[in-house]
């Protein structure tokens, strides 16, 4: 697995040790803009499976600088492919809700047009077109949003610290996703290996705001803390975002995730 020491890879390599699989990471080690150092990572481990974490995850740099974030997110996931392809493995690929342009008053199911509005979106929807052609038939794509865990920075923590602190924090309203925990997530990729190669929406159920989100995040964790709506245009961020990018399950057989509040729950039970 790429991406190993990441926020969602930790939790997946977790997964997979626990439910007697017996998993190989690599992170930083392997520059996957480098197709002979992906190959020679893959001839070594000679893997049963690949799951493609590593990404750049920068919204606003990757707007700054999308050359280098296209080497990794696209032509990186093009690289592990052939890979993959070469020893005859399935692989997951790691997708965004930010390959739409988020203008449908509709969710997203896996066959809507894409269009995505800023840099990161187009790196990763060129990352999938890269994959799907370098492993034709072998790669599934698992489109998520809005991810938190126990191992990085996420929106969770982030609000839990200022609410704490502050008696008001100000967060945008305008923009509507949905929230994931990676943990959640983990289980669901392991799934999509054993199913049909395509695309998959793997977010969590439901949907909401920053705000609202915001909102909810201080309800469970018990903090008194007022939420001021902002637009995306005060905020005044480099990239640009969908304003919504809600991700809905059409494709039959496809694995769901449980409901974002239910999830949120869970992590800050266990995080307080």
């Amino acid at each position: 697995m790429t991406g190993a020491a990441g926020m969602l890879g930790r939790d997946v390599m977790a997964f997979l040790a626990a439910n007697g699989d017996d998993p190989v990471g690599v992170d930083m080690e392997v520059d996957i803009r480098d197709p002979a150092a992906v190959g020679a990572c893959l001839d070594e481990v000679r893997p049963e499976a690949v799951i493609h974490c590593a990404a750049w995850t920068d919204v606003d740099g990757a707007e700054e600088r999308e050359a280098d974030a296209l080497a990794v997110n696209g032509e990186g996931a093009g690289n592990v492919a052939a890979a993959a392809a070469r020893h005859g493995v399935p692989m997951v690929q790691l997708s965004t809700d930010y390959v739409f342009d988020g203008t449908s008053p509709d969710d997203y199911p896996e066959d809507a047009p894409t269009a995505p509005i800023g840099a990161y979106g187009r790196t990763k929807l060129a990352g999938e077109r890269a994959a799907l052609a370098a492993h034709p038939g072998g790669v599934r794509i698992a489109r998520t949003a809005w991810l938190y865990g126990a191992h990085g920075r996420n929106f969770v923590d982030t609000m839990r610290r200022a609410g704490a602190e502050r008696d008001e924090v100000t967060v945008v309203d305008d923009q509507l996703g949905c929230p994931t925990w990676t943990r959640d997530l983990a289980p669901v990729l392991r799934a999509l290996l054993d199913l049909p190669a395509g695309v998959y929406h793997t977010a969590g159920a439901g949907s909401v705001t920053w705000a609202g989100f915001a909102a909810e995040i201080f309800r469970r964790a018990g903090i008194d803390c007022a939420v001021r709506p902002i637009t995306t245009a005060q905020l005044g961020r480099p990239a640009p975002r969908p304003a919504r990018s809600v991700l809905r399950v059409a494709r039959p057989g496809a694995p769901r995730l449980r409901d974002w509040r239910e999830a949120l729950a869970d992590y800050i039970a266990e995080a307080t």
